[in-house]
């Protein structure tokens, strides 16, 4: 188990070196220069070359990655936000938080619904109700995110005002007490956290009816029956703890799918998290923060995927046998 994790971790930091080294030199040859953030800027030609200078951009590219690894790898540094001018570090703490409660919460949407429905449908295989749940599964799960977080901004704020439209607390909310101030924060959080989890659970349930309906064809699920175990159990028990794995498979792909819906939902929603911070910082050229966003970003998805492994493999011993190469070779 343990060659198993290392092996994965190893790979993981490969491909996180692999994705920031891209986004390094491809941030590098997008048009525009960070010293000048708007077309009437009043930054003089000679003030523009200085924070060139300071900023290290006037150096050739390969020793800016250079410069910019070493720093990274051996202390731990991002550098300075060119726009918001205070470290990386402290720019990117103050957004993890926001992110993280909204993915959290939009994945046990994702996953309360979608396997309530997946059970229901896979339940009832064949009748209207299997039917009705599939078609409006893929019908929201077809839709682009932006267009459900601006439809369900103009119902449920604008048509039938129950929620706000967006930001993460109310004005004054800083005056609010503790129990008041955690109310609004939820209050807050219903609807883009609805928007992402609920975008995403249409393929969650379509793959639990798939896996859950293989399961139930087996010959185990058969024996159960005949010994007139209760189909309550049958399904719950005996069916989804054997249909888990490959929905585990399926936790660690949509990782990436939530962290990219996230992005856009808190944009639409003026949610102070990653997402609305890559934005911003795309938009002002801001190279460091945009590096260290999407380092994280692609930590957050690679951990999960090594979550998904690992838990793959426990709920599987095949899969460490078979990656296992002292097993393997035998």
């Amino acid at each position: 188990m343990l060659g198993f994790l290392l092996r994965r971790l190893g790979a993981s930091l490969l491909l996180l070196l692999f994705v920031l080294t891209v986004t390094f030199f491809l941030l590098r040859l997008v048009p525009g220069d960070p010293t000048r953030l708007s077309e009437d800027s009043r930054i003089s030609l000679e003030q523009q070359q200085n924070l060139k200078r300071i900023y290290g951009l006037d150096r050739p590219l390969p020793e800016q990655y250079l410069l910019w690894l070493r720093a990274v790898v051996l202390h731990g540094d991002w550098g300075i936000s060119f726009s918001q001018q205070r470290p990386v570090s402290a720019v990117i703490a103050e957004a993890i938080p926001a992110t993280l409660l909204l993915a959290a919460t939009a994945l046990l949407v994702e996953y309360g619904v979608g396997f309530l429905l997946g059970v229901a449908a896979a339940r009832r295989q064949g009748t209207a109700v299997d039917h009705l749940i599939r078609i409006g599964s893929l019908l929201i799960f077809s839709q682009p995110i932006f267009w459900f977080g601006l439809m369900a901004i103009l119902l449920f704020s604008y048509v039938w005002p129950l929620f706000p439209a967006g930001h993460m607390y109310s004005i004054g909310a800083q005056e609010m007490g503790g129990g008041a101030r955690f109310l609004d924060l939820l209050y807050h959080l219903v609807l883009p956290a609805a928007v992402l989890g609920l975008w995403s659970t249409g393929a969650t349930a379509r793959f639990v009816r798939g896996s859950l309906l293989d399961a139930m064809g087996r010959d185990y699920i058969r024996t159960a029956r005949a010994k007139g175990l209760p189909e309550r159990r049958v399904v719950w028990v005996h069916g989804m703890r054997n249909a888990l794995t490959p929905v585990i498979q399926l936790f660690a792909m949509q990782l990436p799918t939530l962290l990219n819906g996230s992005l856009i939902t808190e944009v639409i929603f003026s949610w102070p998290g990653l997402g609305r911070l890559i934005f911003t910082s795309i938009l002002t050229r801001d190279y460091p923060v945009v590096l260290a966003t999407t380092a994280m970003s692609a930590i957050f998805v690679l951990l999960g995927n090594l979550l998904g492994d690992l838990l793959q493999a426990v709920s599987d011993p095949t899969l460490r046998t078979v990656s296992d190469p002292a097993v393997r070779d035998a």
